[in-house]
């Protein structure tokens, strides 16, 4: 593995091995939306010397939730929880930059003021599903955001960036995949508006361009980076153009300056994540042409595979997802060319430790 270990650039940082851990959402927040104890020593005990972690998705507003049990970045109370975090990964020499998320239409009125709609880019009907307080239900029917509402939003992610620096973290990644809000808005297969936040690509990109320079305006744009889904279909994702969508919107990052771009390979669908592992990542290869910052590639890789996109030119760093779950010092056991522990899916989300922060460390695993 020699390129996975060789020194990375990430904004100003300078890391020291390119294994990254992948955005998980795992769903253990304690009541109120606040990050727990049980997250810091998770995100503690797989943080590695001069390695990056992007946390979980993290919600910029209280509507913005969709899944019961993860954690908020909507209010100056939940900075002190993320703090102890953020100290958790320092203090192995880690960095950890934090996922900015709205869920758009991914939602249920539950988590709506007043038990209203969902905001999205347009109402348009979709299956999906979300987590509530009567477990996973399907999705309320959405309605279409007023133009002054997204205005709004963008300044959410402005104030939660402004959060997420006093809670001690390096940067701020601005999802906007997945089919979550700022994909919704991206993409023609959900967005029929007629204003300037739909139509042509440009109008289409407008929402996310301006949370992305917001967060910038606090935190700096060289520690800001965007996760993007070119040809996704979670969510229930389509555009009529994707390469051209997505082509745009790489060269309007690229000109940003950004920490780096986070690219997720279509062959990941949803819950059907095992199918496709075989086939060659094509994303990055793509985004690669119009982006020449750091790129992040995630999205069914092993070991080998990361080694070979990184030694190929089409990212720079490769994010890994279940097997840092299961694998709390992957880094290490990838390095050492050690065997990985196999994840148990049925505790990926909400639950206590069990599947969480009871995996055991290489070294753990061969003392027992």
């Amino acid at each position: 593995m020699s390129q996975l270990f060789t020194p990375a650039k990430v904004g100003p940082y300078s890391l020291k091995h390119r294994v990254a851990m992948a955005p998980l959402t795992r769903m253990r927040a304690d009541a109120g939306d606040q990050p727990s104890a049980l997250m810091a020593e998770y995100y503690g005990q797989r943080a590695s010397e001069g390695g990056l972690i992007v946390s979980e998705a993290s919600f910029i507003a209280k509507g913005g939730n969709g899944y019961l049990g993860a954690p908020g970045i909507y209010a100056d109370s939940q900075i002190p929880a993320w703090k102890k975090i953020t100290d958790a990964v320092h203090a192995k020499g880690g960095r950890i930059f934090l996922q900015l998320w709205h869920v758009g239409r991914q939602s249920h009125t539950e988590f709506q003021e007043n038990g209203a709609a969902p905001g999205a880019p347009s109402a348009l009907p979709f299956e999906g599903v979300v987590h509530t307080s009567q477990g996973w239900v399907p999705t309320s029917p959405a309605r279409a955001l007023e133009t002054g509402e997204i205005e709004a939003l963008i300044g959410a992610y402005r104030d939660a960036t402004a959060r997420a620096l006093a809670a001690g973290f390096d940067g701020v990644e601005v999802h906007a995949a997945n089919g979550y809000l700022l994909d919704q808005f991206l993409q023609d297969g959900s967005n029929q508006r007629t204003d300037a936040y739909g139509g042509s690509v440009e109008n289409r990109s407008r929402f996310l361009l301006a949370a992305v320079r917001a967060a910038g305006e606090v935190i700096g744009m060289d520690r800001v980076a965007v996760r993007i889904g070119p040809s996704g279909s979670f969510g229930g994702m389509h555009d009529s153009n994707p390469e051209a969508l997505f082509g745009y919107l790489a060269a309007q990052l690229n000109a940003l300056k950004l920490a780096y771009l986070h690219v997720i390979e279509p062959r990941v669908k949803g819950s059907d994540i095992d199918a496709s592992q075989d086939q060659n990542p094509v994303a990055a290869q793509f985004i690669r042409k119009h982006y020449q910052g750091t790129i992040m590639a995630a999205g069914g890789f092993t070991p080998a595979s990361a080694e070979a996109i990184v030694a190929a030119g089409d990212a720079d760093i490769v994010a890994f997802g279940r097997d840092f779950i299961a694998n709390p010092d992957l880094p290490a056991r990838i390095q050492g060319h050690r065997p990985l522990t196999p994840y148990n899916r049925d505790t990926f989300y909400g639950g206590n430790a069990a599947g969480y922060t009871d995996y055991p460390f290489y070294a753990q695993a061969q003392a027992a």
